[in-house]
């Protein structure tokens, strides 16, 4: 599997508590007509934490079903307890997915040699495609570029998905692991520069609503095409930074629902987005020809 391009961290939609079937493929559809390298379900904005395990291998079941392997599908796996990340893994894989997504363990606050054992523990008993996930803002555990240097040597570990919002960091990634190691942006506003040092591609949230814009962008930079890809991020940045309004998921549920893709449904504790930010991210829209 080539980790390169513009992949979609898939929204999970609901309808009255439940998993909406019909919106989870319709989504799926317009991805991949869209031109998406990959879809990502049951991610920090699949509400991977609200599903049950039931849930979980479902929608990664189901995703895999839509795609009917035209596009990779790359599950999210991740959890603080080795063991339930190894059983989402091997579900996951049994399922039908292409590789796992896995988040540093959080709330444990692991140590690093904690994180290594972590992830070559899943490595060893799924023996499955692994992407690392660095998102210290909701773990409160960072992965450190020496520990994810280390990690790149197991032959599962293929890529690192990162959100740390720090260049330096994914600088010293690329520095350590170089070519070892397909390092994808978590942040749709840092794409661009990850590209720039190195990157392949991202792993985005916003491509749920503009799928084919963000590709385009994404596609310009890879082939080397900086002046087209500048003026297509500088002209999306607006939306990168509504979708962040407040926590995400919310804005791009928000967002999906008022373009008839979805109900703006969430499960708790996240709730739906405030009035305020709404009339915000629906202006926000707007500019970009959305008639709302």
């Amino acid at each position: 599997m080539d980790l390169r391009g513009c992949m979609t961290a898939l929204v999970t939609p609901f309808r009255d508590g439940a998993i909406d079937t019909e919106a989870l493929e319709r989504l799926v559809e317009a991805q991949i007509q869209a031109g998406i390298s990959a879809l990502v379900p049951c991610g920090s904005t699949g509400e991977a934490a609200t599903l049950s395990h039931q849930e979980h291998a479902e929608v990664v079941r189901m995703v895999v079903r839509f795609a009917r392997g035209r596009v990779p599908v790359i599950a999210g796996t991740g959890s603080n307890s080795t063991a339930e990340a190894i059983a989402l893994t091997q579900a996951a894989k049994e399922a039908g997915a292409n590789a796992a997504l896995l988040i540093a363990p959080y709330y444990n606050k692991p140590t690093q040699e904690g994180i290594y054992r972590h992830y070559r523990a899943v490595a060893e008993a799924a023996r499955f495609p692994l992407i690392l996930y660095n998102i210290p803002g909701r773990t409160a555990c960072k992965i450190e570029a020496t520990t994810i240097a280390r990690l790149c040597e197991l032959e599962e570990v293929v890529g690192l998905k990162d959100s740390t919002g720090s260049l330096d960091e994914v600088q010293e990634v690329l520095r350590l692991c170089g070519d070892r190691l397909a390092v994808l942006s978590g942040d749709d506003s840092l794409t661009l520069p990850i590209l720039a040092v190195g990157g392949r591609g991202v792993i985005s949230v916003a491509s749920n609503l503009l799928p084919e814009r963000c590709v385009a962008m994404v596609n310009a930079a890879l082939s080397g095409d900086w002046q087209t890809a500048r003026q297509m991020h500088f002209e999306l940045l607006p939306l990168f930074r509504a979708l962040f309004l407040e926590t995400n998921p919310i804005p791009i549920k928000a967002a999906l629902s008022m373009v008839g893709m979805c109900q703006d449904e969430l499960r708790l504790p996240l709730v739906p987005m405030s009035e305020r930010s709404r009339q915000q991210l629906r202006e926000t829209l707007r500019r970009y020809g959305f008639r709302l």
